[in-house]
C-alpha cells in the first residue's frame, strides 16, 4: 500500500469518527453547524501548488539574520501527512533570528479572509517546550509591505497536532514593521499570507501541514466600535464632541444590533465642578451600514482658576461588536498658568513649568521613543514622552508629506492628554535633505557639499531640508554631521564635509540654513527645524580595526588622538557649531583615547567632554541627544548604562525600544541619589527651553503650507546647482570635457541610470538600495535633457563604433555607516563589470568616467587610459546638475574635499601628514569654460602680492581670488604628474587659505609650482 493510500484510509478513518459524533448530537445543532460553518480554505497545502519563490512571485521563502541563520526547507513526502502526500520541513540552527514566509503574489490583489474566524494548520511537535511565532499580513502594497499581526504556540507536545488561532488572538507587532505601520487595524480583507519565526539557541527540525481558513467569522470579530480619535482637547468651558462609530470588515452591514453605552466616569476632573456628567446608551440596528456614526457630547464648565490639564475618560460599553482598545478621553486644556504665556522669556516659563513636574514627568522629557515602537500611541501621555523619532525607513504609509504630517498629528494629539500638555519634538535623519521622504529634494551628501567649497550654498541646502522637514510636521532634523574624515575605509565618510577641520568649519553655514538666526528666534517658523551637531567627538577619527560592533571595521570604534589634535583637528568644528547657536549635540558611538592612562572610554561615558568641554568650556546651551542605544555599549548593568550617560551630561536618550525600561531605571536611579535632582532639572530645562523656542506649546501640530515646495522645482534647482558644483575634475587631457552636443556620446557603466545608486545610503531607508526608489533625474536622463546625442548600454555590450566620445558612470552601490567599511564586505576597487566597462569604452574612443561614490575609488592602474576623470560622489536626485557640467552649461568649479590615494595601503591619508604622496591631492580640481592665467613664476610672484595686500586690508574675496588663479595655473603644469613634492605644498594651500592665510597660500602653491 502506498503512502497516499494509507494516508487516505487514516483520512477515512477520521471523517466516519466525526459523522458518527455529529450523528449522536441533536439534528437541530448538527444542521446549524453546517450551516454556520463555511468550508476551510486553503491557505498551504504543500504538495507542490506553491513553488519556493519570492516577490513579486507567490512562494515560500526563507530569510534570517546572517547567512547561517535561514532554515532549509523541503517539500518531504511522508506517510503520516495530516493532508495529502507531502508536507513542509526543515531543519534550522540560528543564533539571531529565521524563519521562512508564504507571500501571495504582489502582482495580484491581497486575499479577503474576512468571512472566517481564524487560521489553522498541523504541526509535527517535538516536545521542546519552545515558543514559534507565527505572523499573518495584512494591507499594504504586497507581503513585503504589509502590516506584521503576530502570535505564538508552544511546542509542548509530540506528533501531528492541529494548531487554532482565532484571529483575535492577534495584536500588531510593534516591534517592527517593514513599512511602519497602515492603519494598525487587522482588516482581514488584503490579506498577503504568513510567516513562521523559528525558535534560536539550539539546532532543531519542524514539520507543517494543510494551513487553511477554517470557521466562520461572528460579529463581534468582523464588526467593531471606534471613536475618531483617542483624546478629545477642549479649552476650559467648551463642549467636547465624540464621534462613535460602527464598522466592518468588507464594509458589509451589521447582521445584529449593536450597542453602546456610555458614561463620564473617573479620570482627574471633577464631575459637576469641571464637567457635566453625560450617561447614555446608543443603538445601531441590524442592516445599520458599515461607517455609521453617532455623536456624544461632554460640556465642560468654566471655573476662571489657572490649572494643569484634567481628563474626563468616556467609558464605552459595548455589545455585539469588537470596543474601542482604549477608552477615549476628553482633555480639559491647560490654563492660567505662567509656561502658557508666549509673551514671557523662554527662561521664566522654563522655571515655572519645571517647578510643577514629577520625577516620572522629567523622566519622560528625557525619554525618546522610536515610532515604530509606541503602537498606536497611548504610552505617550502613560510614560510622559518627551519625544519620538522615525529611524531610517521608518515611515508612515503611505510615505507623502500628507500622512508624514497627520501621523505626527496623531502622536502630537496623545501628548496633550498629559498634565501639562508638553508637546512631543519629533527627530528625523535628514540627512541630505528630507531622505525619508519618498519624492523629497534629495541633496549631494556632505562630501559633495565640501567639495563646492561653497558656504552660502550650503546654507541654501539647508534651508531647502528644513523647508521640507518642517512641511511635514518634523521640527528636529539630526543633522549635519561636523566629523572630520580621515580615513576613507570608514563607511560614514561621505557623511563628512571633508577631512579638513577648516573645511568642515566653513560648511557649518547649513546650521543658519536650518534654524535661522543664530539666537534661535527663527526657529518658530514654518520653515526652520532644530539642528543637531554630531558626533560629538573624534568620529571621523577611529583607527582601523578599532571597532567592537559586529562586523565594523572603522565606525564605532576607537579615537587614539592627544589633546592637541583632538582640539585641532576634531573639537574645532563644534565650537563653531556652538557659536553657531545649533541646538541639539549627539555624542559619537566611538571610543576617545587620550592617552591620558584611561583608555578607551566610550563618548557617552565622557563626562570630562560633555559637561567639561562642551557645555562648561563652549558654553553649548542646547541639550545634548544619544544615539541610537547607544548607552547599551557602556560597561555595567543597566543601571550602571543609564546613570553613567545622564551623569556625563546626556539630557535626552534616543532608545528607540527600551522606553519603558529607560525610564523607569532613571527613576529608581534618582530615588536612590546616583542622579541629582539638579542634573535631571538641567537635562529637562534644556529640552524644554528648545520646545518653547520652537514655538510647539503655541503650535503643536503640522503646518503644511509649504507642503506644495516639498520637491519643487526651485527646491529641485538649488539641489542641481549642488550637484553641479559637487563635481570635481581629476583629470581632463586633450579637454574632452565639455561636451558637445553635436557629439555622439556612448554612455556605460552601472551609475549612469540609478537614482538609488546616485544618492547612496540615508536615502528612503537607512541603507538605501539600488533603482528606482524614489523620483529624480539620473545622470543618463540628465545628459539626455541637456540635448545630447546619447546611446546607452549598462555594461558595454552594444557595438561602440562610430561614436566620438564615451561617458562611463561607475562606483559604488549604496551603505550607510559601519555596513559599508571597508573590510566588512567592502573595498575602494571598481567592481569587475565597472572595470569591464571602463576598458571596453575607453579602448574604442576618447572617454570620461565619472565616479559615483561616497569616497575616493582606486583607479590609479587605468588612469593612463582615460582621457578625463570626475570625482561625482553621490550628487543626489539632480542628475541634471551632473550634465550641467558636462556639457558646459557651468564650469567645474568642485576641490577635493579628501585626499585621493593611489591605494589602500596608504590609508589613511591626509592634508598635513609628513609623508604624502597621493594620486590627487587635498584641494585639487581643475576646471572648465575658464582661461587659466600664464605667465608662471611671474604670475606667481604678483597673485603674491595682490593676496597679501589684500590680507592685510582684510579684502577676502580679492585674495581668495588670487589664491584660486594661483591654484589653476600649478595645476595646469602639474597635469596629472602628481609627485609627493608637489602634491603636500598644494594641499597644504588649500588649508591655509581656508584658515585666510592667503598670501602663505600662495607662497605654498608657488612650492607646489616648482616642484611639478
Amino acid at each position: 500500500m502506498t503512502g497516499l493510500d494509507r494516508n487516505s484510509v487514516r483520512r477515512t478513518a477520521v471523517l466516519a469518527g466525526a459523522a458518527l459524533i455529529v450523528g449522536l448530537l441533536p439534528l437541530a445543532s448538527a444542521g446549524t453547524a453546517a450551516a454556520a460553518d463555511p468550508d476551510p480554505v486553503p491557505v498551504d497545502r504543500f504538495e507542490g501548488e506553491v513553488p519556493f519563490a519570492s516577490q513579486p512571485a507567490e512562494g515560500l521563502f526563507t530569510w534570517g539574520g546572517d547567512a547561517d541563520d535561514p532554515p532549509e526547507l523541503t517539500l518531504a513526502e511522508r506517510s503520516d501527512a495530516p493532508e495529502g502526500a507531502k508536507v513542509l520541513a526543515g531543519d534550522y540552527d540560528i543564533s539571531g533570528y529565521g524563519g521562512f514566509t508564504h507571500d501571495y503574489a504582489a502582482d495580484q490583489p491581497g486575499h479577503d479572509w474576512s468571512a472566517h474566524k481564524g487560521i489553522r494548520f498541523w504541526w509535527d511537535g517535538q516536545d521542546n517546550g519552545k515558543k514559534t511565532a507565527f505572523e499573518i499580513k495584512d494591507g499594504g502594497e504586497n507581503g513585503e509591505a504589509s502590516e506584521l499581526w503576530t502570535t505564538s504556540f508552544t511546542d509542548d507536545f509530540s506528533g501531528w497536532k492541529q494548531i487554532e488561532i482565532p484571529f483575535g488572538d492577534f495584536t500588531y507587532r510593534t516591534d517592527y514593521q517593514p513599512v511602519g505601520g497602515i492603519d494598525q487595524v487587522l482588516g482581514l480583507t488584503q490579506m498577503w499570507g504568513y510567516a513562521v519565526t523559528l525558535p534560536a539557541g539550539a539546532p532543531g527540525r519542524f514539520a507543517m501541514d494543510d494551513v487553511e481558513l477554517y470557521g466562520k467569522a461572528d460579529q463581534s470579530l468582523r464588526a467593531s466600535v471606534t471613536t475618531d480619535a483617542a483624546v478629545y482637547p477642549v479649552k476650559e468651558g467648551g463642549t467636547a464632541s465624540v464621534k462613535v462609530s460602527v464598522a466592518t470588515t468588507g464594509s458589509a452591514p451589521i447582521d445584529e444590533p449593536v450597542t453602546v453605552a456610555y458614561e463620564s466616569a473617573g479620570g482627574t476632573a471633577e464631575s459637576g465642578k469641571d464637567y457635566t456628567p453625560v450617561k447614555g446608551e446608543i443603538t445601531f440596528p441590524a442592516g445599520t451600514e458599515s461607517g455609521a456614526s453617532r455623536t456624544v457630547r461632554v460640556p465642560t464648565l468654566r471655573d476662571r482658576t489657572g490649572e494643569a490639564a484634567e481628563t474626563v475618560p468616556l467609558k464605552l460599553t459595548v455589545t455585539g461588536a469588537k470596543a474601542p482598545a482604549e477608552t477615549p478621553q476628553v482633555v480639559i486644556d491647560a490654563h492660567g498658568l505662567p509656561y502658557l504665556d508666549a509673551k514671557l522669556p523662554v527662561k521664566k516659563r522654563v522655571a515655572d513649568l519645571l517647578s510643577r513636574m514629577s520625577l516620572a514627568e522629567k523622566a519622560g522629557q528625557m525619554t525618546q521613543a522610536e515610532r515604530g515602537a509606541i503602537g498606536a500611541g497611548g504610552d505617550i501621555a502613560a510614560y510622559d514622552l518627551g519625544s519620538l523619532l522615525s529611524g531610517g525607513g521608518s515611515t508612515p504609509t503611505p510615505n507623502t508629506p500628507a500622512a508624514w504630517a497627520k501621523m505626527i498629528d496623531g502622536y502630537q494629539l496623545r501628548a496633550q492628554a498629559t498634565r501639562f500638555q508638553i508637546p512631543l519634538i519629533y527627530g528625523v535623519d535628514a540627512v541630505h535633505g528630507h531622505n525619508n521622504l519618498a519624492g523629497a529634494t534629495v541633496m549631494p551628501h556632505n562630501i559633495g557639499i565640501g567639495a563646492t567649497r561653497d558656504p552660502a550654498l550650503a546654507e541654501r541646502t539647508g534651508a531647502v531640508t528644513a523647508a521640507e522637514v518642517r512641511a511635514t510636521g518634523v521640527p528636529w532634523d539630526f543633522a549635519p554631521c561636523l566629523c572630520v574624515t580621515r580615513d576613507e575605509r570608514w563607511g560614514r565618510s561621505y557623511e563628512s564635509f571633508g577631512e579638513d577641520p577648516a573645511l568642515v568649519e566653513s560648511m557649518e553655514t547649513v546650521v543658519q540654513g536650518l534654524q535661522g538666526d543664530r539666537s534661535g528666534r527663527d526657529l518658530k517658523d514654518d520653515d526652520r527645524v532644530l539642528a543637531t551637531a554630531k558626533h560629538f567627538v573624534g568620529d571621523g577619527g577611529t583607527a582601523y580595526g578599532s571597532s567592537t560592533t559586529g562586523s565594523y571595521t572603522v565606525d564605532q570604534g576607537v579615537t587614539k588622538v592627544g589633546r592637541q589634535e583632538l582640539e585641532a583637528v576634531h573639537l574645532a568644528p563644534f565650537q563653531e557649531a556652538v557659536d553657531r547657536g545649533v541646538g541639539t549635540v549627539m555624542p559619537s558611538y566611538s571610543s576617545l583615547d587620550l592617552g591620558d592612562g584611561q583608555g578607551p572610554v566610550k563618548m557617552h561615558a565622557r563626562a570630562d567632554m560633555i559637561n567639561g568641554v562642551l557645555k562648561d568650556r563652549m558654553g553649548f546651551d542646547g541639550f545634548v541627544i544619544s544615539d541610537w542605544n547607544a548607552i547599551d555599549q557602556l560597561p555595567g548593568d543597566y543601571a550602571a548604562h543609564v546613570r553613567t550617560s545622564v551623569n556625563a551630561g546626556v539630557d535626552m536618550m534616543m532608545v528607540p525600544y527600551g522606553y519603558k525600561e529607560f525610564s523607569a531605571t532613571l527613576i529608581d536611579e534618582a530615588k536612590a541619589g546616583r542622579v541629582t535632582d539638579r542634573r535631571i532639572d538641567d537635562a529637562v530645562a534644556r529640552i524644554l527651553a528648545q520646545k518653547f523656542r520652537l514655538g510647539l506649546f503655541e503650535k503643536p501640530y503640522a503646518d503644511t503650507g509649504g507642503a506644495s515646495a516639498i520637491g519643487s522645482t526651485a527646491h529641485r534647482a538649488v539641489a542641481r546647482q549642488a550637484a553641479a558644483e559637487s563635481q570635481v575634475l581629476l583629470k581632463n587631457a586633450g579637454s574632452v570635457l565639455p561636451l558637445k552636443k553635436s557629439q555622439k556620446v556612448y554612455v556605460a557603466g552601472s551609475n549612469a541610470d540609478d537614482i538609488g545608486n546616485q544618492t547612496g545610503g540615508w536615502t528612503i531607508t537607512w541603507q538605501g538600495s539600488s533603482g528606482n526608489i524614489t523620483p529624480g533625474t539620473t545622470i543618463l536622463q540628465g545628459m539626455r535633457k541637456a540635448g545630447g546625442d546619447v546611446t546607452y548600454s549598462k555594461d558595454a555590450s552594444a557595438s561602440t563604433a562610430g561614436y566620438d566620445v564615451g561617458v562611463v558612470v561607475v562606483g559604488e552601490t549604496p551603505y550607510a555607516e559601519g555596513v559599508g567599511d571597508v573590510g566588512n564586505g567592502n573595498d575602494l576597487e571598481l567592481t569587475a563589470a565597472d572595470k569591464a566597462a571602463v576598458d571596453t569604452v575607453c579602448a574604442a574612443m576618447k572617454c570620461a568616467v565619472l565616479i559615483v561614490s561616497g569616497r575616493p575609488q582606486l583607479i590609479g592602474d587605468r588612469l593612463g587610459d582615460v582621457d578625463a576623470l570626475v570625482a561625482s560622489w553621490l550628487p543626489g536626485t539632480e542628475g541634471d546638475g551632473v550634465a550641467d557640467v558636462l556639457y558646459g552649461r557651468r564650469a567645474f568649479t568642485g576641490q577635493l574635499p579628501v585626499t585621493w590615494p593611489k591605494s589602500e595601503s596608504q590609508l589613511p591619508i591626509n592634508v598635513g601628514d609628513t609623508s604624502y604622496d597621493p594620486q590627487f591631492p587635498y584641494g585639487w580640481g581643475l576646471t572648465t569654460l575658464t582661461n587659466v592665467p600664464g605667465g608662471g613664476t611671474a604670475s606667481l610672484r604678483a597673485l603674491a602680492l595682490v593676496a597679501a595686500a589684500a590680507e592685510r586690508a582684510g579684502a577676502g574675496t580679492v585674495a581668495r581670488t588670487a589664491v584660486t588663479k594661483a591654484r589653476l595655473l600649478v595645476q595646469q603644469k602639474i597635469g596629472t604628474a602628481v609627485t609627493a613634492a608637489s602634491a603636500k605644498p598644494f594641499a597644504d594651500a588649500d588649508h591655509l587659505l581656508l584658515t585666510g592665510h592667503y598670501a602663505d597660500a600662495v607662497a605654498k602653491l608657488t612650492q607646489a609650482y616648482r616642484a611639478g
